[in-house]
């Protein structure tokens, strides 16, 4: 998802990339081969279809964005937990460890807001971090990490809390996904709550343009908010959504789960003095979406 849009803006910018991705069975392969089918088409493209934890050796390169990691809130909790701590801690210090040892220009992590757990609104990168599930302690564990390698071995780090990402080629079990599908084929929609629960809605290609910020810029050693400015409940997406579209969503609301916080909002005040600021707002989001996704089911 991020990672494919990355790509193609890194393309697009004239460097070569390499991409690494093991197409663990999380979601169905299909929507990732689709995602990266531009990329394959470019010479300066690419893809080694391999674990990172299975990897002695890893690319010569400039620079690493980190955008690998077993993802879900919901799904960390109970014996899954292991697979999070080998994907999202393990394997991140395997590449770090790796690369303490090369002369990399920057490497990008790919954080969460998952980090802050229930914290005081807007959050900050010096709150104090309270993770409310186990997906975002793992986050928090890799984050910590990066920070250790820059101090210690003077890695290049930057991490990229990201807030909410939604945008074309989103993950289909995500909620702008599951929403959008459901409200076109006319079937329910469940609700965790009472859907006056808020999130940050970042776009896709404003996260795109930070991690290329922050690549570009001399800050180490740094963490960075990156939040779409644009804070609405679940239920005000879903009345954007149906203006988008053209239609009513049928909704049922259940029960909260455990893990999900109750409100975010990014300050991103600090990445901001890198010259980056959200440029793409939720209702032309949810639009671009819309028309990803109709094109999708066309094909």
């Amino acid at each position: 998802f991020i990672g494919s849009h990355l790509t193609e803006r890194l393309l697009i910018d004239g460097f070569d990339v390499i991409g690494i991705d093991c197409f663990t069975d999380y979601y169905p392969r299909e929507y990732k081969d689709r995602n990266i089918k531009n990329a394959l088409e470019d010479d300066a493209f690419t893809l080694i279809e391999q674990d990172i934890r299975s990897m002695d050796v890893f690319p010569d390169v400039d620079y690493v964005f980190h955008q690998a990691a077993q993802a879900g809130v919901r799904k960390s909790w109970g014996r899954d937990f292991e697979v999070y701590t080998r994907d999202n801690i393990l394997a991140t210090q395997q590449l770090l460890e790796y690369y303490k040892d090369c002369e990399i220009r920057k490497f990008v992590y790919a954080s969460s807001s998952s980090v802050y757990g229930d914290s005081e609104l807007p959050m900050k990168e010096t709150r104090m971090l309270k993770p409310v599930s186990p997906y975002g302690v793992t986050k928090l564990a890799a984050e910590n990490l990066c920070y250790l390698y820059y101090k210690n071995y003077g890695v290049p780090t930057a991490s990229l809390r990201y807030f909410t990402v939604y945008g074309p080629r989103q993950r289909p079990d995500m909620a702008t996904h599951l929403f959008v599908r459901a409200i076109l084929e006319g079937v329910e929609i469940t609700v965790y709550g009472d859907g006056e629960q808020t999130r940050d809605f970042t776009f896709v290609g404003d996260i795109v343009e930070a991690n290329v910020l922050a690549a570009m810029s001399g800050s180490q050693g740094e963490v960075f908010n990156v939040g779409g400015g644009t804070r609405i409940s679940v239920n005000d997406l879903l009345e954007i959504m149906e203006k988008v579209i053209g239609r009513r969503a049928v909704v049922r609301y259940i029960e909260k789960q455990k893990g999900d916080v109750k409100d975010t909002l990014a300050d991103a005040s600090k990445i901001g003095k890198l010259g980056w600021k959200p440029r793409v707002g939720i209702e032309e989001g949810v639009r671009r979406f819309v028309e990803w996704y109709e094109e999708l089911v066309n094909q």
